[in-house]
């Protein structure tokens, strides 16, 4: 076949295709790496055989999918399982519609942000418009074929009349496709390089192919995941848009995923030992941050994964209720882990302001942030908020000094340190100067854009490839609030507890956000049962201490989650029970979208 070698760079594991091969017995108490939804006996298929025969009949066919896709791969395994059924097929790759690569050049250049190495602007345009609309007409099935296959990005565009299939591939695999220069980005006639090829993804690709699967999401006859190249497995679209519905209005679990980085630590390796061991630390995981992560379905043991957004493009309001008025098809809240634990201080940041995110980048609402320390040593702190004496002008001088000459800076001179313990919350709205020290696991409950940080000071610490980090000091000096210091940051940014309910067997304990946040956070402390109702708004969980909690939803769901576990309960299960079930004391906590009453004005475009 014509796989490239290597095809994927890292060491992470690849998703089974059934679970009985993972090597992992999910044991109780244990986070688990593959959360699956059953969508019943017989509904998950595996292989390229039984595909050919899915197909076989069908006379046309579009082969959509994702970009990222190792799409002549596919072909190749496809076209040999058709001949064993002595099917002979006419292959049409839609590619061959695409505007040349300089007119693909213009149209994308706006949004990549010319020399900038992270930062575009959120491309505006459609998938069509990649492509030569003529060109696309001329592509018609032969007549004289048995069966005619258009396949590639954008196949659907031909208008043909036929079955539509499309593959999915997971947005952590497609970075590792990056990385081993095996895929293109749409229009590129070459690999770039890993982290070009990322910005371009993020700005430019995923954008206008977001848009194409939502018009195709209602039409697809098969959906495909495309993560293993030898090993695909398939469902009927009408299967997969059964399973969407129960999670609707049930609950689910993404699947996260995991990265080491420059400041990474050692808790996540140590308190998950089925990750893969043999990198330096963990900085990140990616618990629920949806424009990356995606949902796994299982059926007779078989996996199979799809990007979030095919949820969310079902009914977002079924699943954020009051809000999908201002985020639309966008999920709003994002939960991931900041390992520190043996590691280092994060950089020095701070995250773009409202006005300054639209303008910039074309995000409909900016990052604002809290750190809910999960775990913490015991000489664990948090850096946040000017010193009450600031100048600016001198804070400046030191951090570009810095960056000239590799000098270090004395953060503390400018920054304040506060201890962190466990169950402590600190608000990072936007303009907000920040960063974990050593020895946390930050559960950082935020709004759902990620990658907007801008770095300061970065303690002259190399990535992993050992090159520089790139910093951003100009734009953070642009979106800082210099009048966040002194006492202020004690009385208004970090969290006060309080028991805001209670009852046999719970607490409810709100940890109030800033008033410049859109979501609140509680906490339920638990040795009994407690019912919960959602209020028209989704809840995302995760369980920050004991061994498991029992979640049941009022349309029937039963499910177990685990220690360190992020959930969702969507705005359209109505009502839950969170049970401790062998009576200790165990602790979840809750982010949900405030009331729209509540929101201070712009937080939205």
């Amino acid at each position: 076949m014509t796989l490239p070698k290597p095809w994927r760079k890292t060491t992470q594991h690849l998703m089974p295709a059934h679970i009985a091969d993972s090597g992992q017995e999910l044991v109780v108490g244990q986070y688990n790496i593959y959360p699956a939804h059953d969508l019943g006996s017989g509904q998950i298929e595996a292989g390229f055989d039984a595909l050919a025969q899915r197909l076989a009949g069908a006379g046309a066919v579009m082969i959509d999918g994702f970009p990222g896709v190792l799409w002549a791969d596919f072909r190749e395994r496809l076209d040999a399982a058709l001949t064993v059924l002595d099917v002979c097929a006419h292959w049409v790759d839609v590619a061959v519609a695409m505007k040349p690569t300089a007119a693909i050049d213009a149209l994308i250049a706006p949004f990549l942000g010319g020399d900038d190495p992270i930062f575009g602007y959120r491309f505006s345009g459609e998938l069509a418009d990649f492509f030569d609309a003529s060109a696309l007409q001329s592509i018609r099935p032969d007549p004289a074929a048995t069966l005619n296959i258009v396949y590639g990005c954008g196949a659907a565009l031909t208008g043909w009349e036929g079955v539509l299939v499309y593959v999915d591939a997971p947005k952590n695999e497609i970075q590792f496709r990056q990385r081993a220069g095996s895929v293109s980005c749409l229009g590129a006639t070459q690999p770039l390089d890993p982290k070009p090829a990322y910005k371009r993804s993020y700005f430019v690709d995923w954008p206008a192919a977001n848009r194409h699967k939502l018009a195709l999401h209602k039409r697809i006859d098969w959906i495909v995941d495309g993560q293993r190249p030898d090993a695909i497995t398939f469902a009927q679209g009408g299967a997969l848009r059964a399973g969407l519905a129960q999670l609707a209005t049930n609950c689910f679990r993404v699947r996260p995923w995991f990265e080491p980085g420059p400041w990474g630590g050692q808790w996540i390796r140590q308190h998950m030992p089925q990750l893969a061991q043999d990198v330096p630390n963990y900085a990140w995981s990616f618990e629920l941050i949806v424009p990356e992560n995606g949902l796994v379905f299982t059926s007779d043991g078989w996996l199979l994964e799809v990007s979030f957004d095919f949820l969310m493009h079902r009914d977002p309001r079924a699943i954020i209720g009051e809000s999908a008025d201002a985020f639309g098809y966008e999920f709003p809240i994002r939960f991931d882990f900041l390992d520190t634990f043996a590691g280092g201080n994060l950089s020095v940041q701070c995250h773009p302001r409202p006005d300054y995110i639209r303008k910039h980048f074309g995000e409909l609402f900016t990052q604002d942030e809290t750190y809910y320390i999960l775990d913490a040593g015991p000489e664990a702190r948090c850096y946040l908020g000017f010193q009450d004496d600031i100048d600016p002008a001198a804070f400046r001088a030191a951090v570009e000094e810095s960056f000239r000459c590799a000098t270090p800076v004395d953060v503390e001179r400018f920054v304040q340190v506060h201890p962190a313990r466990k169950h402590d919350l600190f608000l990072i709205p936007n303009g907000t100067i920040h960063c974990s020290g050593v020895d946390n696991l930050v559960l950082e409950i935020s709004a759902t854009p990620y990658i907007f940080t801008f770095k300061m000071y970065d303690w002259m610490r190399l990535d992993l490839d050992g090159r520089p980090r790139p910093l951003n000091i100009d734009r953070a000096f642009e979106n800082l609030y210099f009048d966040r210091k002194g006492a202020r940051i004690q009385a208004e940014f970090i969290s006060k507890p309080y028991v805001l309910a209670s009852g046999s067997g719970w607490e409810l304990i709100h940890q109030p956000t800033h008033r410049n946040h859109f979501y609140d956070v509680h906490r339920y402390r638990l040795t009994g049962s407690v019912e919960v109702q959602t209020g028209d708004s989704c809840h995302v969980l995760s369980l920050v201490e004991g061994k498991s909690v029992l979640l049941e939803t009022a349309n029937g769901a039963r499910q177990r989650f685990h220690y360190a576990e992020t959930f969702v309960v969507p705005a359209a299960a109505g009502a839950y029970r969170l049970t401790s079930e062998d009576g200790s004391e165990i602790h979840v906590v809750k982010a949900f979208v405030k009331p729209r009453s509540e929101w201070v004005e712009g937080v939205t475009a």
